[in-house]
């Protein structure tokens, strides 16, 4: 099956669930008053998902694989942010997991498109 837009590319899909945790983890409480905190994980998981867009949308291989890159970087770094927000209470134990385990999904998927591009 070719991928003709970025919305069919799985990775992308998984980003997209990545940022609807993160904005709804953000909402509320103490989370939505630490702006600072909350902009930034907002803003981690969503280049996630852009540059992926991004990077297919310049239809070259290799300048998809660097915005794919950066795109794994940013789910580190949504990861890194929510060890903070379980540290500061401001979402419990069981959302960080499940988040977490939203952002290696996303990474590994992401690892995956990047292997087979350097293949290719």
């Amino acid at each position: 099956m070719k991928i003709s837009r970025f919305e069919d590319l799985d990775c992308w899909q998984e980003a997209r669930t990545l940022v609807r945790k993160i904005y709804d983890a953000t909402k509320d409480g103490n989370f939505k008053r630490d702006m600072r905190l909350a902009s930034q994980i907002q803003a981690a998981a969503t280049s996630c998902m852009a540059n992926i867009a991004e990077g297919f949308e310049r239809k070259s291989d290799k300048e998809f694989v660097q915005f794919l890159y950066i795109a794994m970087a940013s789910t580190a770094e949504v990861k890194s942010h929510l060890y903070v927000a379980l540290d500061q209470a401001y979402i419990e134990k069981k959302q960080f997991d499940d988040i977490y385990d939203q952002a290696i999904k996303t990474s590994k998927m992401i690892s995956s498109l990047i292997k087979y591009l350097r293949k290719s």
